[in-house]
């Protein structure tokens, strides 16, 4: 293909290899997906003098095209990936399910309870002044995420610069905030705040020059969207969804505070969500990757009501393994990155760094998040699914254009937008009611504000995978 010329020929004519956005006359052909699918198809469609040629390969002149099982390459595949890892999710959202409906009891209980009346006016402060500030960033989270998500679509150029840099300006003005009540643990998540948006300016001044690209691959790789009218369905479906949970889930959380050792409780329940709103995530990930994929392999308009189906129940296990390691691979690759970039400041920070990013590299192979498109697509496990793809990227020599693409860190810092609007709103509520709850309800506006809006932006995530 045209793209994949131009990139070997820049690579071997200037040593160092500059990816223009210019290149790219359709999306994402050097896509994984469809290098395997016009490799199948050359070799089908081969003539008969050539193909009688073919049969009988010279030994010392290995053929281009690796041979691919069957398997691999079907469409339809009915097999249940990672099964184990599907076992303990739902034996997980069991015991899950059991505490939340448990706590919950013990809420009522406290509220109801005669004996004691100190605890049930605990109990009706917490749910008077804690509660409705919950509900009510779950919501506006909803309603920013979704607005967001259409703005990119519709101005993917205007969108980026002004996530990179309202993010910055949100982030700051929350954490100012914090720090004007004056009190230790708002001045804690307060500086906190500061810190990140201080990392986060200085991540968008060096990302400058990769603008233009992700613009670019944002505007091609959304153009499918508008010939699937129900494709944000399954959005709208988890959305709802982790709505509900989320407001069965705090008032667990209120319930909690009446058992024994409520701190372990509480964290065992954040980190609860956190994996299940991940794995929501994946799922509308997984779902629009199937459309967008098979629209780009065979030029058929799939069904997102059948995708969705195939992503929570023969591809939830794959959800769930990526879901655990995912998240944590990616962020500990940016960690090595960066001190990839500081390497020549100290030894001791080379040595650091080259032995981190060996160690990560190794892993990436392993677990990465452009594996849901060959999940959503072949069926494949998560494992499986991530070495292959990280093979096609190395043979191809498309590592730089995978580290040059910053669409998920557009997608996490609309995540921190979001989340710190949640943060002002609910922090300046709360402190005209009942301040002490300020800097508890900080923290949780934001952590339910940024899952919310990694759920809606899946679908941009996932059609720049495709």
């Amino acid at each position: 293909m045209k793209f994949e010329e131009k990139v070997m020929s820049d690579h071997n004519n200037n040593g160092d290899t500059e990816f223009q956005a210019s290149k790219f006359e359709r999306l994402n052909p050097t896509n994984p997906l469809r290098i395997v699918i016009n490799n199948a198809t050359r070799v089908a469609s081969l003539s008969p003098d050539h193909l009688h040629q073919s049969q009988q390969p010279p030994p010392s002149q290995p053929s281009s095209t690796p041979s691919i099982p069957q398997q691999t390459v079907t469409l339809n595949s009915r097999r249940y990936t990672n099964k184990i890892t599907l076992f303990l999710f739902l034996l997980h959202m069991l015991i899950a399910i059991a505490l939340v409906a448990f706590f919950i009891f013990k809420g009522v209980e406290g509220l109801i309870q005669p004996s004691s009346d100190s605890k049930r006016r605990k109990q009706t402060r917490v749910v008077k002044y804690f509660l409705p500030q919950v509900e009510a960033a779950s919501v506006l989270s909803i309603v920013l995420a979704l607005t967001w998500q259409t703005a990119i679509r519709k101005w993917p150029n205007f969108m980026t610069h002004f996530t990179l840099w309202c993010s910055f300006f949100m982030s700051l003005s929350a954490g100012i905030l914090l720090l004007c009540f004056q009190k230790p643990p708002t001045d804690g998540v307060g500086v906190s705040l500061i810190a990140f948006s201080i990392g986060n300016g200085l991540y968008a001044c060096w990302v400058q020059n990769r603008i233009k690209f992700c613009t670019k691959i944002l505007t091609l790789s959304l153009q499918p969207v508008s010939k699937f009218r129900d494709l944000n369905q399954p959005t709208f479906y988890m959305l709802g969804a982790a709505l509900f949970w989320m407001s069965l889930w705090s008032l667990a959380v209120i319930g909690a505070l009446n058992f024994y050792l409520p701190s372990l409780v509480i964290i065992a329940l954040v980190l609860s969500l956190a994996w299940t709103s991940e794995i929501m995530r994946n799922v509308v990930n997984i779902s629009v990757s199937r459309v967008v994929a098979l629209y780009y392999l065979r030029g058929m308009q799939s069904s997102t009501k059948f995708g969705f189906l195939r992503a929570m129940t023969r591809n939830l296990g794959s959800a769930c393994l990526g879901s655990l390691f995912v998240p944590a691979i990616e962020a500990t690759r940016v960690v090595a990155r960066f001190l990839n970039l500081v390497e020549g400041e100290d030894e001791f920070l080379f040595c650091c760094a080259r032995c981190c990013f060996r160690v990560m590299e190794s892993i990436f192979r392993y677990g990465n998040g452009w594996a849901y498109v060959q999940i959503a697509a072949y069926g494949k496990g998560f494992v499986a699914a991530s070495q292959d793809t990280w093979s096609l990227f190395k043979r191809l020599e498309m590592e730089p254009i995978v580290d040059s693409d910053i669409t998920s860190s557009i997608c996490f810092l609309s995540g921190v937008s979001i989340a710190s609007i949640c943060v002002i709103a609910v922090s300046a509520w709360t402190s005209q009611l009942y301040q002490n709850f300020t800097a508890t309800l900080s923290l949780l506006t934001f952590f339910i504000g940024y899952l919310l809006t990694r759920i809606a932006m899946a679908l941009p995530q996932a059609c720049v995978s495709c």
